[in-house]
């Protein structure tokens, strides 16, 4: 098997279930001739068309729009947003007609989209180009919301999205678009939302992270008796997976670069208390970037929860 980055399993995979499903159609902007910002969908306009490989125009409210109706008609559509905080315009398409489309027609009818983005800090962009905002779409009922840590993952990942009968915010981490590779099989394969990975195991302590974050929290593992989870779809995340974890090991840190108020790692210690408080040797840290807007590049490496950061979390789990 070859190896390859987090652009070219995703490319792969949007190239595979256009060739698989003929529904399947891209929208966005500068996505064909240019192939996107990070060149994610180079090369497709070239082999599909200009009809399934959408320039859209300068308006992610009018794209995600348009991919709601389309969906509703029978295609699929994948719809790609430049960075993560210009999907913000869009949140009224999302929530209030494709998360809600299934409940409103009493099950008739569903909105099958995709909407990509990069998100997060790490590549020294100007404002508005790292926010890490993902409760806000898990605070959504109706969407589920995926983000991939490895180019493996990432394929499994956006190809049992696009599969999908609910709208999926798919989220990739732009710091590790060409930063990492693995290797990537050329047959077709999935990987199942809502289920998390257990990427390393241990007994004393169980942390849980994603995206570029799992990385880091597997280098702070050294010294310790870590079971590391990539939790891989945020919501709706693998209850049974995360609590099979804590029962055995007592104690759980929770990494990710959001920051922590009302975040993601909020909601998972909230499960833990109230499903494994028996369980538990010591109280859910943690980890998270400080409750403030993303600073400007120069910053940025402060902002980003660091392999000290989640170091001195474990040491407190473990001292408690």
């Amino acid at each position: 098997m070859a190896k390859a980055n987090l652009v070219d399993a995703i490319n792969r995979a949007l190239a595979e279930e256009m060739e698989r499903d003929e529904r399947v159609v891209l929208l966005g902007e500068d996505i064909g001739r240019d192939g996107g910002v990070f060149r994610v969908t180079a090369g497709l306009l070239e082999r599909f068309g200009a009809e399934r490989v959408v320039d859209t125009p300068l308006s992610e409210l009018g794209m995600v729009g348009a991919a709601v109706g389309m969906a509703l008609w029978g295609l699929r559509p994948v719809v790609e947003i430049q960075f993560m905080a210009f999907i913000y315009e869009a949140i009224e398409q999302i929530f209030s007609h494709a998360a809600r489309i299934h409940s409103r027609s009493r099950g008739r009818y569903s909105a099958p989209i995709v909407v990509r983005t990069p998100y997060g800090v790490g590549i020294k962009g100007p404002e508005l180009h790292s926010d890490s905002t993902e409760a806000i779409f898990c605070h959504m009922p109706g969407v589920k919301v995926v983000v991939p840590s490895t180019p493996y993952n990432a394929k499994g990942l956006l190809k049992s999205a696009i599969r999908d009968e609910d709208p999926v915010v798919f989220l990739e981490p732009s710091r590790l678009y060409r930063t990492i590779k693995t290797e990537l099989p050329q047959e077709d394969y999935t990987i199942p939302l809502g289920h998390a990975e257990v990427v390393k195991e241990g007994g004393s302590i169980t942390a849980i992270s994603w995206g570029t974050m799992l990385h880091r929290t597997m280098e702070a593992t050294e010294g310790f008796d870590v079971e590391v989870i990539d939790l891989q779809t945020l919501k709706p995340f693998d209850e049974e997976t995360l609590l099979n974890s804590v029962k055995k090991t007592g104690r759980t840190v929770v990494v990710h670069e959001a920051t922590g108020f009302c975040g993601v790692g909020a909601e998972l210690s909230a499960f833990f208390a109230e499903l494994a408080m028996l369980h538990l040797r010591s109280p859910v840290m943690r980890v998270t970037a400080p409750d403030g807007v993303v600073p400007m590049a120069i910053l940025e490496d402060h902002y980003m929860p660091s392999v000290e950061k989640i170091r001195r979390a474990f040491e407190e789990v473990m001292n408690y």
